[in-house]
């Protein structure tokens, strides 16, 4: 073969690696939900899915099945890209206008609850990936109906707290500070987190009580899962981090990144890494036969 077409075929060799590198996808690797206050989601999941001691929790099990709640990490929109309010019409809002979660709308004054007052407010939300992006959270107006559907336009406008999220997240958690108003009685706040690196988001309701008389007598006060509690559900969960709430693997339960999914992306990787490789090489000794010869 003369030098010249061994070129091209090392060159070859080498661009079409190149090129499968190029096709490796990249994950959408951010789930969770708040867990201070702790969420609607997280509330019914840390009673138990196959035995919830809350009759809105219990309900929403013989509505929606116990799917949901192993699934408490994955209340998204895929594409949302920041276009919340066109996508999730009112009363939609906890649900992220998403069937499998249609119960976390319901308008009921007896979801497990955290008592919260005016000021300073810790923020925690469990990550079991985390990722780059940012958490607005906002909190109903004061004058709020719990008994009617979550509005767009029962938000107060001023978030009560912003937080640039990041590749990394403590033990994950995503701590953080933000400050409540004066509020009497039964509100819910609303987290909305968007990927910068993604158009995927995910959303979040969680059930307060401002006051000491404001919780009803019916309602019981909100818990979130414990570490052991995430991991005893994850073997049920369907939320996958290699796809945009996709179903194959189940969530990662620490700050670590989850391992890849069996994939034969990696043997094709191999694959081209050893054809980028045969072409070098098949270069090489096409110049030292050229050279020994002259």
């Amino acid at each position: 073969m003369p030098s010249t077409r061994r070129t091209a075929a090392g060159v070859a060799a080498l661009s079409a690696a190149a090129a499968l590198v190029g096709l490796t996808p990249t994950t959408a690797a951010a789930h969770g939900a708040v867990f201070n206050p702790v969420s609607r989601v997280a509330a019914c999941y840390a009673e138990g899915p196959e035995s919830p001691d809350s009759q809105v929790c219990k309900d929403l099990v013989a509505d929606s099945g116990t799917q949901p709640l192993y699934d408490w990490n994955e209340v998204n929109i895929a594409n949302a890209d920041g276009n919340h309010r066109a996508l999730i019409p009112d009363g939609k809002l906890c649900s992220a206008n998403r069937e499998k979660y249609r119960a976390l709308d319901w308008a009921r004054t007896d979801w497990p609850a955290t008592a919260v007052s005016a000021g300073a407010f810790g923020f925690r939300i469990r990550a079991t990936a985390a990722h780059s992006g940012r958490m607005t959270i906002y909190v109903t107006k004061a004058g709020f109906d719990p008994t009617q559907p979550l509005k767009w336009s029962d938000l107060d406008s001023t978030p009560v707290a912003v937080y640039d999220t990041t590749r990394t997240a403590t033990d994950g958690y995503y701590s953080f500070t933000g400050n409540l108003p004066a509020r009497t009685g039964r509100h819910i706040v609303y987290m909305v987190w968007q990927r910068n690196d993604s158009p995927e988001a995910f959303y979040s309701c969680s059930d307060v009580t401002f006051g000491a008389a404001a919780a009803s007598a019916t309602a019981l006060k909100a818990e979130a899962p414990t570490e052991a509690e995430l991991a005893a559900g994850a073997e049920l969960s369907t939320v996958s981090h290699a796809g945009h709430g996709g179903d194959e693997q189940p969530p990662a339960l620490s700050a670590e990144a989850a391992a890849a999914p069996d994939s034969p992306l990696p043997l094709a990787l191999a694959g081209a890494g050893a054809l980028a490789v045969f072409g070098a090489g098949s270069l090489l000794l096409g110049r030292r036969r050229d050279s020994s010869a002259s």
